[in-house]
């Protein structure tokens, strides 16, 4: 019986130590505000749009314009609410396109054979969030980046000036940087 216990002990054992995936706590610090002048009831619906249009400052970290989203959800989202509902949305255009690539054209795009897209961890949690990752179709045409270039969870809409007319006509709030 030991015989058969010790391989699934060493197999548990390597498992509890193997690389977890990130969570949206992994990206950003939220504090806690004690003396605000204004109380935010967080019992309410929030809406966002992130108008995102330059590429990470560093090609190896996250771009932050990105982690402010999950960091948007963090601060508005809590499981005491009740009646609390977040939503966000992240329209892309410019050169942050180059952020939303898969790890092959990242590394094509920056020159890096082994290189890795900082963003696609962060892009699939905000998306396993219900975050839309919309792209402007322009640009994609402009940049020659194709479907195939890019992470699956992006969709590709006729422009970013549609979808951020199009969401704020939803009443989500347009928060640019």
């Amino acid at each position: 019986m030991k015989l058969l216990l010790t391989p699934f002990l060493l197999l548990m054992c390597f498992l509890g130590f193997s690389q977890t995936p990130k969570s949206l706590e992994s990206y950003g610090p939220v504090y806690d505000i004690e003396n605000a002048d204004y109380k935010t009831n967080l019992n309410q619906e929030f809406k966002a749009v992130f108008d995102v249009a330059s590429i990470s400052d560093y090609e190896d970290q996250p771009n932050r314009k990105f982690v402010t989203i999950a960091r948007f959800l963090r601060l508005h989202q809590a499981a005491e609410l009740e009646n609390n509902s977040v939503k966000a949305t992240l329209v892309v255009h410019g050169s942050a396109i180059f952020d939303l690539l898969n790890h092959k054209e990242y590394a094509i795009y920056h020159e890096e054979k082994n290189s890795q897209n900082p963003n696609y961890e962060l892009l699939s949690i905000l998306s396993e969030h219900n975050v839309d990752i919309i792209l402007c179709g322009q640009t994609a045409a402009h940049r020659s980046v194709d479907r195939s270039k890019l992470h699956p969870d992006v969709k590709i809409e006729l422009s970013a000036m549609t979808a951020l007319s199009r969401l704020q006509n939803e009443g989500y709030a347009l928060i640019q940087f």
